[in-house]
């Protein structure tokens, strides 16, 4: 196969293997040697039977392949990758299609654990998620807040009418839950600000909110399990600080300012966030053991005025989710009692950030 097309091959987030007509690998692309913990100078060569511990069912799809030159698909296929150091089972969805190149015969095996498959197709239903949520937020606001101002207004004017100081407290309740409600929709109408990206690093926005969080929360131990190699991140650093704010403190109200947040920081790479491959991404996970997010609002977490907790406004994962939406990542959650873990992905990616009158292009 031409350089050019393996060059093509290695953007790709699926894992890609070349095998020869005699069952051994020519090529895999990085997300390959992601997937299996390996290098491609480790295991080109190799046939098929010495890569895996067991390649029975990846032979036979590669076998009937080639005999019947048609694409064969295998669902469920697990397979145990021999790194030299340790084995690692994945169970993913195999593509075996035939191929003719320059002379050279052979098969294109596509590789994607399942668990990975899943995790795409809920990327793209909270994203499609997000973009419903921001258009409901910010129409709901704007609907409420001209009768709002009416309904305050009117009652400043009834307060001036009344003599007796028992009947003004009334009016005093609607301002005073009048000015609650405008805060509210002003919360709402927030995250459409565009983010104003600097460069940071993804720690100082965890150690900002970890003082806020302990001046709010005293009850609550905080973790740190960083990654101290990774790069900096370009973002917005208050809507970047808002986002972390608002998913830990959702957890130290969910066990009630009592319990332990872990903060723990990874790099990944080859990850597809929004249909679109980055090279390097961040991982923040924000980890709580509290009782975990009630079954029946666990499919709609992210949803505005959704909430676990009485007297929550349902707005502070929404507005979390916007905020990373907003800097082309996405947060995802896993949660049962006694663990509850909130994952925060952001890319990293080479961006213009402006300083004063000046531009410059900058690697993260």
């Amino acid at each position: 196969m031409k350089p050019d097309a393996l060059q093509g091959l290695d953007l790709l987030s699926t894992a890609v293997l070349l095998v020869d007509t005699e069952q051994r690998v020519r090529y895999l692309n990085p997300a390959a040697e992601d997937l299996f913990r390996t290098s491609r100078k480790s295991m080109i060569g190799q046939t098929l039977q010495d890569a895996f511990v067991d390649s029975h069912d990846l032979e036979a799809a590669v076998t009937a392949a080639l005999r019947d030159r048609a694409t064969v698909t295998q669902h469920d296929l697990a397979l145990v990758a021999n790194t030299g150091t340790a084995l690692q089972r994945t169970v993913m969805t195999c593509t075996v299609t035939p191929y003719e190149s320059d002379g050279e015969s052979g098969t294109l095996v596509e590789l994607s654990p399942t668990q990975q498959q899943l995790r795409i197709a809920r990327e793209e239903r909270l994203l499609g998620q997000t973009q419903a949520n921001r258009e409901l937020l910010r129409n709901l606001a704007h609907e409420i807040k001209n009768p709002l101002g009416a309904l305050r207004g009117a009652a400043q004017l009834l307060e001036r009418e009344l003599d007796r100081a028992d009947q003004r407290e009334y009016t005093q309740v609607i301002m005073s839950e009048a000015d609650r409600l405008q805060s509210l929709m002003d919360r709402m109408l927030t995250p459409h600000r565009l983010p104003k990206p600097v460069a940071l690093s993804i720690h100082e926005v965890t150690e900002r909110v970890r003082t806020l969080l302990l001046a709010e929360f005293p009850g609550i131990a905080i973790k740190r399990d960083y990654d101290s190699s990774l790069p900096n991140i370009v973002g917005d650093r208050e809507q970047l600080i808002q986002a972390v704010l608002n998913v830990a403190r959702n957890a130290a109200q969910a066990m009630k300012g009592h319990g332990t947040i872990t903060f723990r920081s990874r790099i990944l790479r080859q990850l597809t966030l929004g249909k679109k491959l980055y090279r390097l991404a961040v991982s923040l996970d924000v980890i709580d053991d509290g009782p975990g997010i009630p079954d029946e609002i666990k499919e709609r977490v992210f949803f505005p005025l959704i909430s676990g907790r009485e007297g929550g406004t349902g707005l502070g994962l929404t507005i979390a989710q916007t905020f990373v939406h907003q800097h082309h990542g996405i947060v995802e959650v896993e949660s049962r009692p006694g663990e509850t873990c909130f994952t925060i992905l952001l890319p990293i990616t080479e961006t213009v950030v402006t300083n004063g009158d000046s531009n410059r292009n900058q690697r993260h």
